[in-house]
């Protein structure tokens, strides 16, 4: 009888590669270098809100509520058969409406007026398909014209390790480390299951847990 040894071997245990964590006074240096920057909302809204990149292209005017303060993932802009296209996220959990901050809401008011300009510059050029970070003409941005955007960005701000990714990740530990729940995080992001948002943030769970601990003791102990 013939045996497979190589069904005996044990493969290495993939590790997680742990990525360096954007702290707050690099968040407000980032801060800085957007303010004023076309693009500042787009930006500003992966950092406090945490959207991947094809959310924030798909992002339209009619799923923001300024009235409540909230927004809906309903759709992506991604790169399919060589042109770009709109499409359904790709799980029920990325489908989600989630609160925006107050500072956040500001720039998209802001960004609408300079649509609106941009959209009297074009004229008869104009092609409106209602997102919030289109072109000058109208259509849907490139994601890559994203990437390149940010390189220039983060290298201003002196933040060169910096990935465009890494803002979803600040997000989601600014949140956790303010007091947000593992499940709150795991809503806002989008993630499918709450396994998945505990291993990748569990390098915050200490000081997140060292926080309860004291908030606590400071009740008992006044």
């Amino acid at each position: 009888m013939h045996r497979n040894a190589a069904k005996s071997v044990r493969p290495p245990a993939m590790r997680q590669v742990e990525r360096r964590a954007l702290g707050v006074e690099e968040a407000k240096r980032l801060l800085d270098a957007l303010r004023g920057h076309r693009l500042e909302a787009l930006y500003v809204c992966a950092l406090t809100v945490g959207l991947r990149r094809g959310e924030l292209l798909g992002l339209a005017w009619a799923d923001i509520d300024f009235d409540a303060g909230t927004l809906t993932v309903r759709q992506t802009v991604q790169r399919a058969e060589g042109r770009l296209q709109i499409v359904a996220p790709k799980t029920e959990r990325s489908r989600r409406t989630v609160p925006v901050p107050a500072q956040t809401l500001a720039l998209f008011r802001a960004h609408r007026r300079k649509q609106a300009a941009d959209s009297l510059a074009a004229g008869e050029r104009w092609q409106d398909h209602g997102l919030v970070f289109q072109s000058r003409v109208g259509t849907p941005r490139d994601p890559d014209h994203i990437d390149r955007t940010w390189h220039k960005i983060r290298a201003a701000a002196d933040l060169d390790w910096l990935r465009l990714h890494d803002l979803r990740h600040a997000c989601a530990t600014f949140l956790l480390v303010s007091g947000a729940s593992p499940r709150t995080v795991m809503k806002v992001l989008g993630h499918s299951q709450i396994g998945l948002t505990m291993n990748t943030y569990a390098h915050v769970l200490p000081e997140i847990e060292r926080a309860a601990v004291d908030q606590a003791a400071k009740h008992l102990f006044g």
